[in-house]
Protein backbone atom coordinates (compact mmCIF):
# COMPACT_ATOMS: atom_id res chain seq x y z
CA UNK A 1 0.00 0.00 0.00
CA UNK A 2 2.98 2.31 0.47
CA UNK A 3 3.87 1.70 -3.16
CA UNK A 4 0.28 2.64 -4.07
CA UNK A 5 0.65 6.01 -2.36
CA UNK A 6 3.97 6.54 -4.14
CA UNK A 7 2.28 5.56 -7.42
CA UNK A 8 -0.48 8.13 -6.82
CA UNK A 9 1.86 10.89 -5.67
CA UNK A 10 2.02 12.72 -9.01
CA UNK A 11 -1.70 12.64 -9.91
CA UNK A 12 -2.62 13.65 -6.35
CA UNK A 13 -0.13 16.52 -6.57
CA UNK A 14 -1.78 17.62 -9.82
CA UNK A 15 -5.17 17.43 -8.10
CA UNK A 16 -3.85 19.61 -5.29
CA UNK A 17 -2.52 22.19 -7.80
CA UNK A 18 -5.85 22.27 -9.64
CA UNK A 19 -7.68 22.61 -6.31
CA UNK A 20 -5.42 25.56 -5.47
CA UNK A 21 -6.41 27.46 -8.63
CA UNK A 22 -10.08 26.45 -8.39
CA UNK A 23 -10.28 27.77 -4.83
CA UNK A 24 -8.38 30.92 -5.77
CA UNK A 25 -10.94 31.61 -8.49
CA UNK A 26 -13.78 30.99 -6.03
CA UNK A 27 -12.68 34.19 -4.29
CA UNK A 28 -13.79 36.08 -7.39
CA UNK A 29 -17.57 36.11 -6.69
CA UNK A 30 -17.03 37.56 -3.21
CA UNK A 31 -14.67 40.24 -4.52
CA UNK A 32 -17.11 41.01 -7.35
CA UNK A 33 -20.00 41.55 -4.94
CA UNK A 34 -17.90 43.70 -2.66
CA UNK A 35 -16.83 45.92 -5.57
CA UNK A 36 -20.39 46.20 -6.87
CA UNK A 37 -21.76 47.28 -3.50
CA UNK A 38 -18.88 49.54 -2.52
CA UNK A 39 -17.93 51.07 -5.89
CA UNK A 40 -20.52 50.56 -8.62
CA UNK A 41 -23.59 51.42 -6.55
CA UNK A 42 -21.83 54.41 -5.01
CA UNK A 43 -20.31 55.79 -8.24
CA UNK A 44 -23.11 54.60 -10.54
CA UNK A 45 -20.42 53.83 -13.10
CA UNK A 46 -21.58 51.47 -15.87
CA UNK A 47 -18.04 51.21 -17.23
CA UNK A 48 -16.80 49.87 -13.90
CA UNK A 49 -19.66 47.37 -13.82
CA UNK A 50 -18.86 46.25 -17.37
CA UNK A 51 -15.17 45.71 -16.56
CA UNK A 52 -16.11 43.78 -13.43
CA UNK A 53 -18.52 41.62 -15.44
CA UNK A 54 -15.86 40.85 -18.05
CA UNK A 55 -13.34 39.94 -15.36
CA UNK A 56 -15.95 37.78 -13.64
CA UNK A 57 -16.78 36.02 -16.91
CA UNK A 58 -13.11 35.15 -17.45
CA UNK A 59 -12.82 33.91 -13.84
CA UNK A 60 -15.94 31.74 -14.17
CA UNK A 61 -14.76 30.29 -17.48
CA UNK A 62 -11.37 29.42 -16.00
CA UNK A 63 -13.02 27.99 -12.90
CA UNK A 64 -15.31 25.81 -14.99
CA UNK A 65 -12.43 24.50 -17.12
CA UNK A 66 -10.18 23.79 -14.17
CA UNK A 67 -13.00 22.17 -12.20
CA UNK A 68 -13.76 19.94 -15.20
CA UNK A 69 -10.10 18.92 -15.44
CA UNK A 70 -9.99 18.27 -11.71
CA UNK A 71 -13.04 16.00 -11.80
CA UNK A 72 -11.74 14.12 -14.84
CA UNK A 73 -8.35 13.65 -13.20
CA UNK A 74 -10.06 12.43 -10.06
CA UNK A 75 -11.87 9.76 -12.08
CA UNK A 76 -8.52 8.73 -13.55
CA UNK A 77 -7.04 8.45 -10.05
CA UNK A 78 -9.91 6.16 -9.01
CA UNK A 79 -9.26 3.93 -12.03
CA UNK A 80 -5.55 3.91 -11.24
CA UNK A 81 -6.31 2.67 -7.72
CA UNK A 82 -8.46 -0.17 -9.06
CA UNK A 83 -5.99 -1.15 -11.79
CA UNK A 84 -3.06 -1.08 -9.37
CA UNK A 85 -4.68 -3.03 -6.52
CA UNK A 86 -7.07 -5.44 -8.25
CA UNK A 87 -4.48 -7.86 -9.75
CA UNK A 88 -2.38 -7.99 -6.58
CA UNK A 89 -5.47 -8.38 -4.38
CA UNK A 90 -6.99 -11.11 -6.56
CA UNK A 91 -3.65 -12.94 -6.64
CA UNK A 92 -3.23 -12.80 -2.86
CA UNK A 93 -6.86 -13.81 -2.22
CA UNK A 94 -6.41 -16.87 -4.47
CA UNK A 95 -3.10 -17.72 -2.83
CA UNK A 96 -4.40 -17.46 0.73
CA UNK A 97 -7.64 -19.26 -0.12
CA UNK A 98 -5.60 -22.14 -1.57
CA UNK A 99 -3.52 -22.27 1.62
CA UNK A 100 -6.71 -22.05 3.68
CA UNK A 101 -5.32 -19.01 5.51
CA UNK A 102 -7.98 -16.67 4.14
CA UNK A 103 -11.71 -17.16 3.76
CA UNK A 104 -12.62 -17.38 0.08
CA UNK A 105 -14.89 -14.77 -1.41
CA UNK A 106 -14.88 -11.32 -2.97
CA UNK A 107 -14.70 -9.24 0.21
CA UNK A 108 -11.24 -7.87 -0.51
CA UNK A 109 -12.16 -7.04 -4.09
CA UNK A 110 -15.06 -5.05 -2.65
CA UNK A 111 -12.47 -3.30 -0.48
CA UNK A 112 -10.71 -2.25 -3.68
CA UNK A 113 -13.99 -0.81 -4.95
CA UNK A 114 -14.53 1.00 -1.64
CA UNK A 115 -11.07 2.56 -1.92
CA UNK A 116 -11.76 3.48 -5.52
CA UNK A 117 -14.98 5.21 -4.43
CA UNK A 118 -12.96 7.35 -2.01
CA UNK A 119 -10.50 8.50 -4.65
CA UNK A 120 -13.17 9.11 -7.30
CA UNK A 121 -15.85 10.63 -5.03
CA UNK A 122 -16.51 14.11 -3.70
CA UNK A 123 -14.98 13.25 -0.34
CA UNK A 124 -11.45 13.46 -1.72
CA UNK A 125 -12.06 16.89 -3.27
CA UNK A 126 -13.58 18.04 0.00
CA UNK A 127 -10.43 16.91 1.86
CA UNK A 128 -8.28 18.83 -0.65
CA UNK A 129 -10.49 21.90 -0.17
CA UNK A 130 -10.49 21.78 3.66
CA UNK A 131 -7.07 23.54 4.03
CA UNK A 132 -8.57 26.49 2.16
CA UNK A 133 -10.87 27.07 5.10
CA UNK A 134 -7.94 28.80 6.81
CA UNK A 135 -7.43 31.12 3.81
CA UNK A 136 -11.10 32.02 3.55
CA UNK A 137 -11.24 32.75 7.29
CA UNK A 138 -8.08 34.86 6.98
CA UNK A 139 -9.66 36.92 4.18
CA UNK A 140 -12.78 37.45 6.32
CA UNK A 141 -10.56 38.42 9.24
CA UNK A 142 -8.82 41.02 7.06
CA UNK A 143 -12.23 42.52 6.35
CA UNK A 144 -13.14 42.72 10.03
CA UNK A 145 -11.75 41.04 13.16
CA UNK A 146 -15.16 40.28 14.67
CA UNK A 147 -16.30 38.58 11.48
CA UNK A 148 -13.03 36.61 11.29
CA UNK A 149 -13.36 35.37 14.87
CA UNK A 150 -16.97 34.30 14.23
CA UNK A 151 -15.97 32.48 11.02
CA UNK A 152 -13.09 30.71 12.76
CA UNK A 153 -15.33 29.54 15.60
CA UNK A 154 -17.91 28.31 13.11
CA UNK A 155 -15.33 26.29 11.16
CA UNK A 156 -13.91 24.77 14.35
CA UNK A 157 -17.42 23.78 15.41
CA UNK A 158 -18.07 22.19 12.00
CA UNK A 159 -14.83 20.21 12.25
CA UNK A 160 -15.86 19.15 15.75
CA UNK A 161 -19.12 17.82 14.30
CA UNK A 162 -17.12 15.80 11.75
CA UNK A 163 -14.97 14.26 14.49
CA UNK A 164 -18.06 13.56 16.58
CA UNK A 165 -19.63 11.85 13.58
CA UNK A 166 -16.58 9.62 13.26
CA UNK A 167 -16.67 8.74 16.96
CA UNK A 168 -20.36 7.86 16.84
CA UNK A 169 -20.30 5.77 13.66
CA UNK A 170 -16.86 4.13 13.41
CA UNK A 171 -17.59 0.98 15.46
CA UNK A 172 -21.02 0.59 13.88
CA UNK A 173 -19.63 0.86 10.35
CA UNK A 174 -16.93 -1.74 11.07
CA UNK A 175 -19.47 -4.16 12.58
CA UNK A 176 -21.86 -3.52 9.70
CA UNK A 177 -19.20 -4.31 7.10
CA UNK A 178 -18.16 -7.52 8.88
CA UNK A 179 -21.71 -8.82 9.21
CA UNK A 180 -22.64 -7.84 5.66
CA UNK A 181 -19.64 -9.78 4.38
CA UNK A 182 -20.65 -12.90 6.35
CA UNK A 183 -24.21 -12.66 5.05
CA UNK A 184 -23.08 -12.28 1.43
CA UNK A 185 -20.59 -15.13 1.81
CA UNK A 186 -23.30 -17.40 3.24
CA UNK A 187 -25.54 -16.72 0.25
CA UNK A 188 -22.66 -17.24 -2.22
CA UNK A 189 -21.85 -20.62 -0.63
CA UNK A 190 -25.52 -21.59 -0.72
CA UNK A 191 -25.78 -20.76 -4.43
CA UNK A 192 -22.74 -22.95 -5.10
CA UNK A 193 -24.67 -25.85 -3.49
CA UNK A 194 -28.01 -25.02 -5.12
CA UNK A 195 -28.37 -28.56 -6.50
CA UNK A 196 -28.30 -30.08 -3.02
CA UNK A 197 -30.60 -27.35 -1.71
CA UNK A 198 -33.26 -28.03 -4.32
CA UNK A 199 -32.99 -31.82 -4.22
CA UNK A 200 -33.30 -32.07 -0.44
CA UNK A 201 -35.98 -29.38 -0.14
CA UNK A 202 -33.73 -27.06 1.88
CA UNK A 203 -34.60 -23.86 0.03
CA UNK A 204 -37.11 -22.50 2.54
CA UNK A 205 -34.88 -23.24 5.54
CA UNK A 206 -31.86 -21.74 3.79
CA UNK A 207 -33.70 -18.56 2.77
CA UNK A 208 -35.10 -18.22 6.29
CA UNK A 209 -31.62 -18.52 7.81
CA UNK A 210 -30.26 -15.98 5.31
CA UNK A 211 -33.19 -13.67 6.10
CA UNK A 212 -32.34 -13.78 9.80
CA UNK A 213 -28.69 -12.99 9.06
CA UNK A 214 -29.73 -10.17 6.74
CA UNK A 215 -32.11 -8.91 9.43
CA UNK A 216 -29.18 -8.67 11.84
CA UNK A 217 -27.32 -6.57 9.25
CA UNK A 218 -30.37 -4.34 8.88
CA UNK A 219 -30.55 -3.89 12.63
CA UNK A 220 -26.94 -2.71 12.63
CA UNK A 221 -27.58 -0.48 9.64
CA UNK A 222 -30.47 1.40 11.22
CA UNK A 223 -28.55 3.13 14.05
CA UNK A 224 -25.67 3.86 11.67
CA UNK A 225 -28.04 5.41 9.13
CA UNK A 226 -29.87 7.37 11.84
CA UNK A 227 -26.65 8.82 13.21
CA UNK A 228 -25.22 9.59 9.78
CA UNK A 229 -28.41 11.25 8.55
CA UNK A 230 -28.84 13.04 11.86
CA UNK A 231 -25.31 14.42 11.78
CA UNK A 232 -25.72 15.52 8.15
CA UNK A 233 -28.97 17.33 9.03
CA UNK A 234 -27.40 18.90 12.11
CA UNK A 235 -24.45 20.05 10.01
CA UNK A 236 -26.71 21.69 7.40
CA UNK A 237 -28.80 23.36 10.07
CA UNK A 238 -25.70 24.57 11.89
CA UNK A 239 -24.26 25.97 8.67
CA UNK A 240 -27.43 27.94 7.93
CA UNK A 241 -27.55 29.19 11.50
CA UNK A 242 -23.93 30.32 11.31
CA UNK A 243 -24.58 32.19 8.07
CA UNK A 244 -27.58 33.94 9.61
CA UNK A 245 -25.58 34.89 12.70
CA UNK A 246 -22.68 36.13 10.60
CA UNK A 247 -25.04 38.24 8.50
CA UNK A 248 -26.49 39.68 11.68
CA UNK A 249 -23.02 40.42 12.99
CA UNK A 250 -22.07 41.92 9.62
CA UNK A 251 -25.16 44.10 9.68
CA UNK A 252 -24.18 45.27 13.16
CA UNK A 253 -20.67 46.32 12.07
CA UNK A 254 -22.17 48.07 9.01
CA UNK A 255 -24.67 49.96 11.18
CA UNK A 256 -21.91 51.01 13.57
CA UNK A 257 -19.89 52.23 10.60
CA UNK A 258 -17.02 49.78 11.05
CA UNK A 259 -17.55 48.12 7.65
CA UNK A 260 -19.27 48.65 4.34
CA UNK A 261 -22.26 46.75 2.89
CA UNK A 262 -19.90 45.19 0.35
CA UNK A 263 -17.90 43.65 3.16
CA UNK A 264 -21.10 42.16 4.62
CA UNK A 265 -22.06 40.49 1.33
CA UNK A 266 -18.53 39.30 0.52
CA UNK A 267 -17.89 37.79 3.95
CA UNK A 268 -21.23 35.97 3.83
CA UNK A 269 -20.28 34.41 0.49
CA UNK A 270 -16.80 33.52 1.73
CA UNK A 271 -18.15 31.92 4.89
CA UNK A 272 -20.47 29.75 2.81
CA UNK A 273 -17.50 28.72 0.71
CA UNK A 274 -15.38 28.03 3.80
CA UNK A 275 -18.03 25.80 5.39
CA UNK A 276 -18.87 23.91 2.18
CA UNK A 277 -15.90 21.47 2.20
CA UNK A 278 -16.43 20.72 5.89
CA UNK A 279 -20.08 19.96 5.20
CA UNK A 280 -19.06 17.75 2.27
CA UNK A 281 -16.64 15.84 4.50
CA UNK A 282 -19.42 15.21 7.02
CA UNK A 283 -21.81 14.15 4.25
CA UNK A 284 -19.20 11.79 2.76
CA UNK A 285 -18.03 10.48 6.10
CA UNK A 286 -19.45 6.98 5.65
CA UNK A 287 -17.70 6.56 2.30
CA UNK A 288 -14.47 7.91 3.78
CA UNK A 289 -14.76 5.64 6.85
CA UNK A 290 -15.42 2.58 4.68
CA UNK A 291 -12.43 3.54 2.53
CA UNK A 292 -10.23 3.89 5.60
CA UNK A 293 -11.28 0.44 6.86
CA UNK A 294 -10.75 -1.02 3.38
CA UNK A 295 -7.27 0.52 3.25
CA UNK A 296 -6.37 -1.09 6.58
CA UNK A 297 -7.68 -4.52 5.53
CA UNK A 298 -5.87 -4.37 2.19
CA UNK A 299 -2.69 -3.30 3.98
CA UNK A 300 -2.88 -6.41 6.16
CA UNK A 301 -3.70 -8.62 3.17
CA UNK A 302 -0.92 -7.35 0.91
CA UNK A 303 1.76 -6.91 3.57
CA UNK A 304 2.96 -10.52 3.20
CA UNK A 305 3.09 -10.18 -0.57
CA UNK A 306 5.17 -7.04 -0.25
CA UNK A 307 7.67 -8.77 2.06
CA UNK A 308 8.62 -11.43 -0.48
CA UNK A 309 11.98 -10.69 -2.06
CA UNK A 310 12.63 -11.61 -5.71
CA UNK A 311 13.88 -15.18 -5.97
CA UNK A 312 16.56 -16.53 -8.26
CA UNK A 313 15.30 -18.79 -11.03
CA UNK A 314 16.06 -22.45 -10.28
CA UNK A 315 17.00 -25.10 -12.84
CA UNK A 316 14.44 -27.53 -14.25
CA UNK A 317 13.75 -30.23 -11.65
CA UNK A 318 14.19 -33.90 -12.44
CA UNK A 319 11.43 -34.99 -10.06
CA UNK A 320 13.31 -36.28 -7.02
CA UNK A 321 10.96 -35.81 -4.04
CA UNK A 322 11.93 -36.02 -0.37
CA UNK A 323 9.78 -35.31 2.69
CA UNK A 324 11.51 -35.17 6.05
CA UNK A 325 9.57 -35.40 9.35
CA UNK A 326 6.64 -33.40 7.98
CA UNK A 327 4.22 -32.09 10.59
CA UNK A 328 1.09 -30.17 9.63
CA UNK A 329 -1.32 -28.38 11.93
CA UNK A 330 -4.17 -26.41 10.28
CA UNK A 331 -4.21 -22.67 11.08
CA UNK A 332 -6.18 -22.01 14.25
CA UNK A 333 -6.26 -25.67 15.26
CA UNK A 334 -4.39 -27.69 17.88
CA UNK A 335 -4.87 -31.04 16.12
CA UNK A 336 -2.01 -32.49 14.11
CA UNK A 337 -3.21 -33.76 10.74
CA UNK A 338 0.26 -35.02 9.81
CA UNK A 339 2.83 -36.11 12.36
CA UNK A 340 6.39 -36.96 11.38
CA UNK A 341 5.73 -38.13 7.81
CA UNK A 342 8.87 -38.97 5.83
CA UNK A 343 9.27 -40.44 2.35
CA UNK A 344 11.73 -40.46 -0.53
CA UNK A 345 11.17 -40.90 -4.25
CA UNK A 346 13.81 -40.94 -6.95
CA UNK A 347 13.09 -39.17 -10.21
CA UNK A 348 10.57 -41.23 -12.19
CA UNK A 349 9.44 -43.36 -9.23
CA UNK A 350 5.77 -43.69 -8.34
CA UNK A 351 4.02 -43.83 -4.97
CA UNK A 352 0.55 -44.92 -3.89
CA UNK A 353 -0.83 -43.44 -0.66
CA UNK A 354 -3.54 -45.43 1.11
CA UNK A 355 -5.26 -45.20 4.44
CA UNK A 356 -8.68 -44.78 6.05
CA UNK A 357 -10.76 -41.61 5.70
CA UNK A 358 -9.32 -38.75 7.75
CA UNK A 359 -5.82 -40.25 7.77
CA UNK A 360 -4.37 -37.10 6.16
CA UNK A 361 -3.84 -38.38 2.61
CA UNK A 362 -5.19 -35.28 0.81
CA UNK A 363 -3.36 -33.03 3.25
CA UNK A 364 -0.10 -34.82 2.50
CA UNK A 365 -0.63 -34.32 -1.25
CA UNK A 366 -1.16 -30.60 -0.73
CA UNK A 367 1.97 -30.38 1.40
CA UNK A 368 3.97 -32.33 -1.20
CA UNK A 369 2.80 -29.87 -3.86
CA UNK A 370 4.03 -26.92 -1.81
CA UNK A 371 0.49 -25.57 -1.68
CA UNK A 372 0.41 -25.90 2.11
CA UNK A 373 3.55 -25.22 4.07
CA UNK A 374 4.32 -27.81 6.77
CA UNK A 375 4.23 -26.67 10.37
CA UNK A 376 7.53 -28.49 10.83
CA UNK A 377 9.79 -30.52 8.60
CA UNK A 378 10.66 -29.93 4.94
CA UNK A 379 9.59 -31.06 1.49
CA UNK A 380 12.31 -30.94 -1.15
CA UNK A 381 12.14 -31.24 -4.90
CA UNK A 382 15.60 -31.93 -6.30
CA UNK A 383 17.13 -30.99 -2.92
CA UNK A 384 15.41 -27.58 -3.02
CA UNK A 385 12.88 -26.71 -0.31
CA UNK A 386 9.52 -26.07 -1.99
CA UNK A 387 9.26 -22.85 0.03
CA UNK A 388 12.15 -21.49 -2.07
CA UNK A 389 10.35 -22.04 -5.36
CA UNK A 390 8.36 -19.25 -6.91
CA UNK A 391 4.88 -20.64 -7.52
CA UNK A 392 4.69 -19.30 -11.07
CA UNK A 393 7.99 -21.00 -11.89
CA UNK A 394 7.19 -24.24 -10.07
CA UNK A 395 3.66 -24.63 -11.48
CA UNK A 396 4.65 -25.76 -15.01
CA UNK A 397 6.74 -28.60 -13.53
CA UNK A 398 3.78 -29.90 -11.48
CA UNK A 399 0.70 -31.81 -12.51
CA UNK A 400 -2.18 -31.89 -10.03
CA UNK A 401 -5.65 -33.43 -10.01
CA UNK A 402 -7.51 -32.63 -6.76
CA UNK A 403 -10.18 -34.77 -5.20
CA UNK A 404 -12.88 -32.27 -6.14
CA UNK A 405 -12.23 -31.41 -9.78
CA UNK A 406 -13.11 -27.91 -10.96
CA UNK A 407 -12.81 -26.63 -14.51
CA UNK A 408 -12.84 -22.95 -15.44
CA UNK A 409 -15.02 -20.89 -17.74
CA UNK A 410 -13.47 -21.14 -21.21
CA UNK A 411 -12.90 -23.75 -23.87
CA UNK A 412 -11.70 -27.29 -23.30
CA UNK A 413 -8.38 -26.37 -24.93
CA UNK A 414 -7.95 -23.34 -22.64
CA UNK A 415 -8.61 -25.50 -19.59
CA UNK A 416 -6.05 -28.08 -20.71
CA UNK A 417 -3.54 -25.27 -21.41
CA UNK A 418 -4.06 -23.97 -17.83
CA UNK A 419 -5.76 -20.78 -19.13
CA UNK A 420 -2.56 -19.64 -20.84
CA UNK A 421 -1.83 -19.27 -24.53
CA UNK A 422 -3.02 -22.49 -26.12
CA UNK A 423 -0.33 -24.53 -27.84
CA UNK A 424 -2.48 -26.81 -30.01
CA UNK A 425 0.15 -29.51 -30.33
CA UNK A 426 0.81 -29.58 -26.59
CA UNK A 427 -2.92 -29.59 -25.79
CA UNK A 428 -3.60 -32.54 -28.11
CA UNK A 429 -0.52 -34.34 -26.81
CA UNK A 430 -1.66 -33.91 -23.20
CA UNK A 431 -5.15 -35.15 -24.13
CA UNK A 432 -3.68 -38.19 -25.87
CA UNK A 433 -1.45 -38.95 -22.88
CA UNK A 434 -4.52 -38.78 -20.64
CA UNK A 435 -6.52 -40.93 -23.06
CA UNK A 436 -9.22 -38.28 -23.45
CA UNK A 437 -8.54 -37.09 -27.02
CA UNK A 438 -11.30 -39.20 -28.59
CA UNK A 439 -13.78 -38.14 -25.90
CA UNK A 440 -13.07 -34.46 -26.56
CA UNK A 441 -13.63 -34.93 -30.30
CA UNK A 442 -17.13 -36.23 -29.57
CA UNK A 443 -18.10 -32.94 -27.91
CA UNK A 444 -20.11 -30.40 -29.86
CA UNK A 445 -17.17 -28.18 -30.81
CA UNK A 446 -14.31 -30.49 -29.88
CA UNK A 447 -11.46 -28.65 -28.21
CA UNK A 448 -13.33 -25.36 -28.74
CA UNK A 449 -16.31 -26.49 -26.67
CA UNK A 450 -17.14 -23.87 -24.06
CA UNK A 451 -17.24 -25.10 -20.48
CA UNK A 452 -19.67 -23.61 -18.01
CA UNK A 453 -18.33 -24.39 -14.50
CA UNK A 454 -21.87 -24.42 -13.08
CA UNK A 455 -23.46 -26.24 -16.02
CA UNK A 456 -23.99 -29.92 -16.74
CA UNK A 457 -22.32 -30.19 -20.14
CA UNK A 458 -19.68 -32.57 -18.81
CA UNK A 459 -20.14 -35.44 -16.39
CA UNK A 460 -17.93 -35.66 -13.28
CA UNK A 461 -15.97 -38.46 -14.93
CA UNK A 462 -15.36 -36.40 -18.09
CA UNK A 463 -14.24 -33.45 -15.99
CA UNK A 464 -11.84 -35.69 -14.12
CA UNK A 465 -10.32 -36.97 -17.37
CA UNK A 466 -9.92 -33.44 -18.77
CA UNK A 467 -8.32 -32.43 -15.46
CA UNK A 468 -5.80 -35.25 -15.95
CA UNK A 469 -4.99 -33.84 -19.40
CA UNK A 470 -4.51 -30.41 -17.77
CA UNK A 471 -2.13 -31.98 -15.25
CA UNK A 472 -0.11 -33.56 -18.08
CA UNK A 473 0.06 -30.39 -20.20
CA UNK A 474 3.59 -29.24 -20.92
CA UNK A 475 6.40 -31.20 -19.32
CA UNK A 476 5.50 -31.91 -15.66
CA UNK A 477 8.16 -33.61 -13.56
CA UNK A 478 5.94 -34.36 -10.56
CA UNK A 479 2.37 -35.60 -10.94
CA UNK A 480 0.08 -35.51 -7.88
CA UNK A 481 -3.28 -37.29 -8.17
CA UNK A 482 -5.82 -37.32 -5.34
CA UNK A 483 -8.22 -40.20 -6.05
CA UNK A 484 -8.15 -39.55 -9.82
CA UNK A 485 -10.50 -42.47 -10.55
CA UNK A 486 -13.27 -41.68 -8.07
CA UNK A 487 -15.72 -40.80 -10.88
CA UNK A 488 -14.33 -42.89 -13.75
CA UNK A 489 -16.09 -45.68 -15.57
CA UNK A 490 -14.33 -48.70 -17.02
CA UNK A 491 -13.08 -46.81 -20.08
CA UNK A 492 -11.77 -43.97 -17.94
CA UNK A 493 -10.09 -46.43 -15.53
CA UNK A 494 -8.30 -48.07 -18.42
CA UNK A 495 -7.23 -44.71 -19.86
CA UNK A 496 -5.83 -43.66 -16.47
CA UNK A 497 -4.02 -46.97 -16.10
CA UNK A 498 -2.49 -46.64 -19.58
CA UNK A 499 -1.43 -43.04 -18.87
CA UNK A 500 0.36 -44.03 -15.65
CA UNK A 501 2.10 -46.93 -17.38
CA UNK A 502 3.38 -44.57 -20.08
CA UNK A 503 4.71 -42.17 -17.42
CA UNK A 504 6.53 -44.84 -15.45
CA UNK A 505 10.21 -44.01 -15.14
CA UNK A 506 9.75 -40.60 -16.78
CA UNK A 507 7.62 -38.62 -14.32
CA UNK A 508 7.50 -38.88 -10.53
CA UNK A 509 3.92 -39.85 -9.65
CA UNK A 510 2.08 -39.70 -6.31
CA UNK A 511 -1.43 -41.19 -6.27
CA UNK A 512 -3.98 -41.30 -3.46
CA UNK A 513 -6.18 -44.29 -4.20
CA UNK A 514 -8.16 -47.18 -2.77
CA UNK A 515 -8.10 -49.21 -5.99
CA UNK A 516 -5.86 -52.27 -6.01
CA UNK A 517 -5.17 -52.09 -9.75
CA UNK A 518 -3.52 -48.67 -9.39
CA UNK A 519 -1.54 -49.73 -6.33
CA UNK A 520 -0.02 -52.64 -8.25
CA UNK A 521 1.30 -50.23 -10.91
CA UNK A 522 3.19 -48.11 -8.38
CA UNK A 523 6.78 -48.62 -7.23
CA UNK A 524 6.23 -47.72 -3.59
CA UNK A 525 3.36 -47.75 -1.11
CA UNK A 526 2.76 -45.43 1.86
CA UNK A 527 0.17 -46.41 4.45
CA UNK A 528 -1.13 -43.51 6.54
CA UNK A 529 -3.11 -43.88 9.74
CA UNK A 530 -4.16 -40.93 11.91
CA UNK A 531 -1.56 -38.73 10.21
CA UNK A 532 1.35 -41.08 10.89
CA UNK A 533 3.23 -43.44 8.62
CA UNK A 534 2.14 -46.97 9.41
CA UNK A 535 4.28 -48.51 6.67
CA UNK A 536 6.36 -47.39 3.70
CA UNK A 537 8.42 -49.25 1.13
CA UNK A 538 8.21 -51.24 -2.08
CA UNK A 539 4.64 -52.20 -2.96
CA UNK A 540 5.20 -55.95 -2.74
CA UNK A 541 7.03 -55.66 0.58
CA UNK A 542 4.43 -53.41 2.21
CA UNK A 543 1.51 -55.52 0.98
CA UNK A 544 3.20 -58.58 2.36
CA UNK A 545 3.52 -56.89 5.75
CA UNK A 546 0.04 -55.39 6.03
CA UNK A 547 -2.01 -58.25 4.50
CA UNK A 548 -2.44 -61.29 6.76
CA UNK A 549 -1.23 -64.56 5.15
CA UNK A 550 -3.84 -67.08 4.01
CA UNK A 551 -4.29 -69.93 6.52
CA UNK A 552 -2.15 -72.92 5.61
CA UNK A 553 -3.77 -76.35 5.24
CA UNK A 554 -2.47 -79.83 4.68
CA UNK A 555 -2.74 -81.45 1.25
CA UNK A 556 -6.18 -82.84 0.74
CA UNK A 557 -7.55 -81.01 3.79
CA UNK A 558 -11.04 -79.66 3.31
CA UNK A 559 -11.71 -76.22 4.71
CA UNK A 560 -14.85 -76.29 6.78
CA UNK A 561 -17.38 -73.62 5.89
CA UNK A 562 -19.66 -72.67 8.78
CA UNK A 563 -23.35 -73.08 8.06
CA UNK A 564 -25.29 -69.94 7.14
CA UNK A 565 -27.39 -68.73 10.08
CA UNK A 566 -31.16 -69.02 9.53
CA UNK A 567 -32.78 -65.81 8.39
CA UNK A 568 -35.22 -64.15 10.74
CA UNK A 569 -38.81 -64.94 9.83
Amino acid sequence: MKSLLAYLQRPLAHLAVLSFFVNMLLLAPALFMMQVFDRVLVSRSLDTLLVLLLGMAVALALSMGLDYLRNRLQGVVGNMVAEYLSPATASEVLSQAARRTHAPGSANLRDVNALRAVFSGQGLLAILDVPWVVIYVAVIWMAHAYLGIAAALACVAMLGLALLNDRLTRSNIEALQANAWKTNRYLEASVENAEVVETLGMRRALVERWRRMNGAVTELQRPTARRSVGMASLTRMFRQAVQVLLQALGAYVVITGEATPGVLVATTVLLGRALAPVEQVVGSWRVLAEGRNAFQRLSRLLSQQGEQAPRMALPTPSGQLVAEAVVYRPPGSDRLVLSGVSLQLAAGESLAIVGPSGAGKSTLVRVLSGLWRPTAGTVRLDHVDLAQWDREELGPWLGYVPQDVELFAGTVAENIARLGDVDSEQAVLAARRAGVHELILTLQDGYDTLIDPSGGLLSPGQRQRIALARALYGDPKLLLLDEPNSNLDGVGEQALSDALKALRGKVTVVVVTHRGNLIQQMDKLLVLEAGKVKDFGRVTEVLARIQPPAPARAPGQVVAIPPRPPSAA
